[in-house]
């Protein structure tokens, strides 16, 4: 029915909280813009059923009505519904293996599916996203595996005293705890320096920015790097931080030729991985980079092998990949973890990844969905941004064409099938169907 939108039930993870919608935006929705609202029941989500029933939402199981269907994470084929359109993150646009069963019944059933991650605008810039808060989740599990870490080894500091960000009540719960953390740090020092590398400088990377900012810190250039580590002088009342661009991750395979960021996104071929430099600085890695196969990684299994082969353990003991690419920018992401298992130790010996903090190898946080650990606020800016184009989508006729489908520009460039064809941009996935 058209006008007719339904929020479903999360069902990927025990662990999701939450909502593309809030009930707010519910109530919005309905009373300026006369729309029918549908939710599932859920005991988990960060809003309660009740809250959205007092904002005008119909609370039921059955969503047969609504030719709108939202949700955040993937949908299990077994939960799709005949000529549905569908608007959530797919995880299917680099081909995913896993994902791949999903795009075929989403053919097979003739539905539309929008996804959010393909939302830009004109600049190619992403619209809807929960990425400040993956960075915000993953900086403050960082910080907390750190500090567990070297407790393991013998090391006190207050950094053990921080807590996953899903046992806070809320992000401003987390900062409180974190800046008692710092002020102990001023305090009584650190037993080593840190130092906690940022890789990528984009939304992911501004909140895990963030985080570190409720530290008493200093920020200092990759370049600075050597000199810090050689330094007898370094302040060990304050962590330090650096932020790694393009050029510090890749140089040219000619020497002659000198970094050219363009010609880096076009051409990556020409070019090759130097990160492993900045590795033995570190304590700390958080890995909020977009990655392709197309271009060098930021951590080879090489890498891991050559600083955890010598005689003296290395400095990097903790490697936070909020991208969660399995093999992916981190290759010793061997696979991905939820907020109540969230670390591995990859096991340089064996090649293998042992749970926990303690093994012969840097601790990996690999959790794939972090923003679910402050549900709250990260549905709350979800919603704000995704609230506007709810409207038209709902309104829109999708037994139209693709040609002829009315969206806004922005929503339309994101969707990738259609009426039971993948639409013009996303054909190239037709050889990862085979």
């Amino acid at each position: 029915m058209i006008g007719c939108v339904a929020i479903r039930r999360e069902t990927k993870s025990t662990w999701e909280r939450r909502s593309p919608l809030t009930p707010n935006s519910v109530r919005r929705l309905k009373n300026e813009h006369d729309l029918d609202l549908l939710v599932q029941p859920s005991a988990r989500r960060v809003f309660s059923d009740s809250e959205y029933v007092r904002a005008g939402a119909t609370l039921t199981t059955n969503l047969g009505e609504a030719r709108l269907v939202l949700g955040v994470k993937e949908i299990p084929p077994e939960y799709m519904q005949y000529e549905t359109t569908y608007v959530y993150f797919s995880h299917v646009i680099k081909g995913q293996s896993q994902n791949m069963p999903a795009l075929s019944r989403l053919l097979e059933l003739k539905c539309t599916l929008i996804d959010y991650e393909m939302i830009k605008d004109d600049q190619e810039r992403r619209l809807i996203f929960f990425g400040p808060f993956a960075g915000l989740a993953g900086m403050i599990d960082t910080l907390s595996t750190l500090g567990q870490r070297l407790l393991s080894e013998g090391k006190r500091t207050p950094l053990a005293l921080i807590e996953p960000a899903h046992a806070y009540e809320s992000l401003d719960d987390a900062k409180a705890a974190i800046r008692r953390a710092g002020e102990l740090i001023e305090e009584n020092g650190l037993s080593e320096p840190i130092v906690i590398g940022i890789a990528g400088y984009g939304n992911v990377a501004k909140g895990a920015r963030e985080i570190i900012s409720e530290l008493p810190s200093r920020e200092v250039s990759p370049e600075d790097l050597p000199g810090l580590a050689d330094s007898t002088t370094i302040p060990a009342r304050c962590v330090h931080f650096t932020t790694f661009k393009e050029q510090h991750m890749a140089r040219p395979v000619d020497p002659s030729t000198p970094f050219d960021l363009q010609d880096y996104y076009q051409n990556p071929e020409r070019y090759e991985g130097i990160f492993h430099q900045h590795l033995p600085y570190l304590t700390a890695l958080v890995n909020c980079i977009y990655w392709e196969e197309r271009y060098p990684r930021l951590v080879r299994l090489q890498d891991v092998d050559d600083l955890w082969s010598g005689d003296r353990l290395p400095r990097l003991r903790v490697i936070g990949d909020l991208s969660c690419d399995i093999g992916g920018a981190i290759e010793c992401t061997l696979r991905t973890t939820d907020p109540g298992n969230p670390v591995f130790v990859y096991e340089q010996t064996t090649h293998s990844a042992i749970d926990g903090i303690e093994g012969h190898g840097p601790v990996v946080l690999a959790v794939d969905f972090l923003p679910t650990e402050l549900p709250l606020e990260a549905s709350q800016l979800f919603s704000r941004a995704l609230t506007p184009l709810v409207q038209p989508m709902s309104r829109a006729d999708y037994s139209c064409s693709f040609d002829s489908l009315v969206l806004p520009a922005e929503v339309k460039r994101a969707v990738i099938t259609h009426r039971g064809e993948l639409t013009p941009d996303f054909r190239y996935l037709e050889a990862h169907l085979r």
